[in-house]
């Protein structure tokens, strides 16, 4: 019997001929997550201090609820602390060690002498910390530890779940944050629910930011902003590559779906250079929940092993000899793409599946506890997924799993791109203005002066997921960086007290482009009886499944094992071509379409960067997040160095190029 066509219904707000809005503000931040949140903040306090007090804030979503930290966490993974014999310098060789070699050691070393001032901030604010007891061995929980008068800025213990994290009390880790940031700006300096999709340049000014565009996602509204500073700060990109779930579960990712590489994509098209947009981080995680392992690894102590009981890292040693020999995989740390690379090579040769022996883990830690202790462990091990994933806690309801009787799969995602968790692509910035900062990492502004985490464009400043090169900021260093980036909006601010912005584009030409898909899709809806299927017209959920086909075959996801090729790459990038052509004709019937619209296409603009990067760059840098099957050794010789773009707006094209690595912190 035939199948009926099914009519997606619609999903949002329907569309309409929207109103425009103009506003004029000083200071512009686009963003809701940690590191804008830090900004805000920062902005706020110093603004205030030299009369800079037009400051606005637009996130997508809800400023409690945004970014990667929105469902929670319940570890905190940048803390330097006085406890553990950590410095700066230690955070930088970290850092560098874990990817391959090549960072901005100054922006680490930067993030890592400011991170515990924000830290201490999150706990001032309300944000219960893990502290241990007098008698060193056991823990008291953030709540017990905030009864008991403890706290990490009176400088007492706490707990450690690995060299440079800390436990928290975090399924509202978020909201405080962001509770801060609202109360710094004020009711009237912050708008939610405002997607900006394009940056302006200044109409008379080269190289000058003057504002943005974007629209209102629960009414019929755009926006449009003129701005003397702005920092763009948007997260990193999801669903730039198929998932491993299908169906209902495609909405299933590692990183929040709603990253959509508004920050990369925002940022180049104005002409900012970008850094390691070859760079991706595919995690490991339990299998199909996508839950994290971190606190298992490094609180629990739990090994990985093959369907065989073995562990592969050891097995698998002779593996990491290349990388020794070259000076990477040193001392204890493995990196986290090399242990992908032993991981994917258990799988490719039968001894898959790969299990996270979560049983061994709490049996041992078991035999030192009484069995209040005991059920006080479990209800961590539970909470870990509580906190920050709690579809991890459902599927192992749903599948009979106690993690305490039997192991659990765990599995390599789909790549994301993104630059404060284990990876660093993203956008090249000025380092501070000291003298110990190499002058190539110093970017000289209109005025001569250097202002730290700006771009190359004068005026645009970024943080967090935003700023290349420099990874491992987690949460409480993303928020460090906003703060750093927040009081040079307001230097800026004063330095360019005169700037007038002014833009070239009308405000009925702006509200044209922003709303094609809705004038799209009201021109050719006739066309067909079912709206999805058109001959005139892509609907925003058909390119996306066009976009992550041709890009997880051809660039490297998790159909090829991660492996590409010149002749992959070009293969690809012809069919993104056409996607490019065809996005002029992506049709939306509603605001959340509209939306999807928007961002789909910062999602092409994204990893089609991404792939070219990775064509420049002829070796294997990242094995295990990667492969050239065309260059699949290191090549030290020719690219221990950054791979940086840069896209020029008057012309449309995108140049290609390195840059040196300058070491800083010695071995």
């Amino acid at each position: 019997m035939p199948m009926l066509p099914i009519n997606e219904a619609n999903k949002g707000i329907a569309l309409a001929e929207p109103a425009v809005k103009e506003h004029d503000v000083d200071v512009l931040i686009v963003g809701g997550g940690m590191g804008a949140c830090g900004a805000a903040y920062e902005a706020a306090r110093w603004g205030k201090d030299n009369g800079v007090t037009n400051i606005m804030l637009c996130d997508k979503a809800a400023l409690e609820r945004s970014g990667a930290v929105a469902q929670g966490l319940s570890a905190i993974n940048t803390y330097i602390g006085n406890d553990n014999n950590n410095t700066p310098d230690d955070y930088v060789r970290m850092v560098r060690t874990d990817l391959m070699g090549i960072v901005r050691e100054d922006l680490i070393f930067d993030v890592g002498r400011h991170v515990d001032d924000s830290v201490h901030l999150f706990e001032d604010w309300g944000l219960p910390c893990w502290i241990k007891k007098e008698d060193g061995v056991h823990n008291l929980n953030g709540a017990d530890a905030k009864a008991a008068g403890k706290s990490l800025r009176k400088g007492d213990r706490p707990v450690r779940s690995g060299k440079w994290q800390i436990m928290i009390n975090g399924e509202s880790y978020k909201c405080i944050v962001a509770e801060a940031a609202k109360n710094a700006l004020g009711e009237e300096r912050y708008m939610e629910r405002i997607f900006i999709v394009k940056l302006l340049l200044d109409a008379k000014t080269p190289n000058r930011i003057a504002g943005a565009v974007g629209f209102s996602t629960r009414a019929n509204e755009v926006h449009i902003f003129r701005t003397n500073a702005m920092l763009v700060a948007c997260g990193g990109a999801v669903n730039i590559y198929r998932p491993r779930s299908t169906g209902e579960g495609m909405g299933r990712a590692w990183y929040p779906v709603w990253n959509a590489g508004s920050t990369y994509t925002l940022c180049a098209q104005v002409g900012a250079e970008m850094t390691m947009m070859e760079n991706r981080f595919v995690p490991a995680r339990f299998k199909d929940g996508y839950g994290p392992v971190g606190a298992w690894f490094l609180l629990f102590k739990a090994k990985a092993t093959n369907a065989k009981g073995e562990d592969y890292c050891a097995t698998n040693k002779a593996m990491l000899k290349p990388y020794e020999d070259r000076g990477y995989a040193k001392g204890k740390v493995i990196p986290t793409c090399l242990r992908n690379h032993m991981m994917l090579r258990e799988m490719r040769e039968g001894r898959g599946p790969i299990y996270m022996d979560t049983k061994t883990a709490l049996l041992n830690t078991f035999a030192t506890m009484n069995e209040e202790e005991q059920k006080d462990l479990e209800a961590e091990a539970w909470e870990d997924f509580l906190d920050m994933c709690v579809g991890q806690a459902n599927l192992w309801a749903a599948s009979n799993t106690a993690p305490e009787e039997r192991g659990s799969e765990i599995m390599p995602t789909e790549p994301y791109l993104l630059g404060s968790h284990s990876g660093c692509c993203g956008i090249w910035t000025s380092g501070p203005d000291e003298k110990w900062v190499p002058d190539d990492y110093k970017i000289k502004a209109d005025n001569g002066k250097v202002y730290n985490r700006m771009t190359t464009v004068n005026g645009l400043f970024t943080c967090a997921d935003g700023v290349g090169a420099s990874g491992h900021k987690f949460s409480s260093g993303s928020h460090a960086e906003g703060r750093l980036a927040g009081k040079q909006l307001i230097r800026w601010v004063v330095d360019h007290k005169d700037f007038k912005p002014s833009l070239k584009e009308s405000a009925d030409d702006l509200k044209k482009e922003i709303y094609a898909p809705f004038y799209t899709f009201q021109e050719f809806k006739g066309a067909s009886t079912d709206p999805v299927v058109n001959p005139n017209y892509i609907t925003p959920k058909n390119f996306m499944m066009r976009l992550i086909k041709a890009t997880d075959e051809y660039g490297g996801g998790v159909g090829t094992y991660y492996t590409t090729s010149k002749a992959l790459l070009d293969t690809g990038f012809w069919l993104l071509d056409m996607m490019e052509e065809d996005s002029k004709k992506l049709a939306a019937r509603d605001l959340h379409e509209l939306l999807r619209c928007w961002e789909n296409y910062h999602r092409l603009w994204t990893v089609r960067l991404h792939m070219q990067h990775i064509a420049f760059r002829e070796e294997t840098r990242y094995p295990g997040f990667y492969y050239r099957a065309d260059f699949m050794g290191l090549d030290d010789s020719k690219w221990k160095c950054f791979v940086n773009s840069k896209f020029d707006p008057a012309t449309g094209k995108t140049a290609i190029f390195k840059r040196p690595y300058i070491q800083i912190i010695p071995d």
